[in-house]
């Protein structure tokens, strides 16, 4: 087991969908005059497209459930439902979420969502960003050796939207409540 240091906050965060599913999971640590961010490990979550989607929501739940118990997150945050075209592809895009906010609750980290236009500008600044940009800045806010897979980079730039929000709110929560 892999136990948060003290003065520190660890998110695991998703960017669920059927066949890739990101995941990260992310440590602020407190202390200096900033923050120190760190990737503790992140990746994507690959189901084969001959899978059953039964069997990719399971594969979903079960990974999700191991790097909970391997990195001890305490908070979960997840990209909220989006707008999409397709009745099918919303229903099997909150089928992928669905298995990995079972996981997350099971492992009782309480949830916190993000819009995708929220995320980007968080990490890129701009709401329209691109994958790519998205990418780049992670690879470059956390001093990454290399740039992430989209899915991941979006898993990383979620939970860096966590932690962003957090940390404003700790530290400007009375004046946040009179906004």
């Amino acid at each position: 087991m892999n136990q948060a240091p003290v003065g520190s906050t660890r998110v695991l965060s998703v960017d669920p969908a059927l066949r890739n599913t990101g995941y990260a999971v992310l440590e602020r640590q407190e202390g200096g005059r900033q923050p120190v961010y760190t990737a503790l490990t992140y990746g994507v979550i690959r189901n084969h497209r001959d899978l059953a989607q039964s069997a990719c929501l399971v594969a979903i739940r079960r990974q999700i459930a191991d790097i909970i118990a391997a990195h001890r997150p305490v908070i979960c945050a997840v990209e909220s439902v989006i707008y999409v075209q397709s009745f099918k592809t919303a229903i099997t895009l909150g089928a992928a979420r669905g298995a990995a906010l079972i996981a997350a609750a099971e492992g009782g980290l309480p949830i916190h969502e993000y819009p995708p236009t929220r995320v980007k500008q968080a990490v890129v600044g701009r709401g329209s960003a691109s994958k790519d940009q998205v990418a780049f800045m992670m690879r470059a806010l956390l001093g990454l050796t290399e740039t992430p897979p989209a899915d991941a980079a979006d898993a990383l730039a979620i939970g860096m939207t966590h932690l962003y929000t957090a940390g404003t709110k700790e530290m400007f929560g009375d004046v946040l409540r009179e906004i």
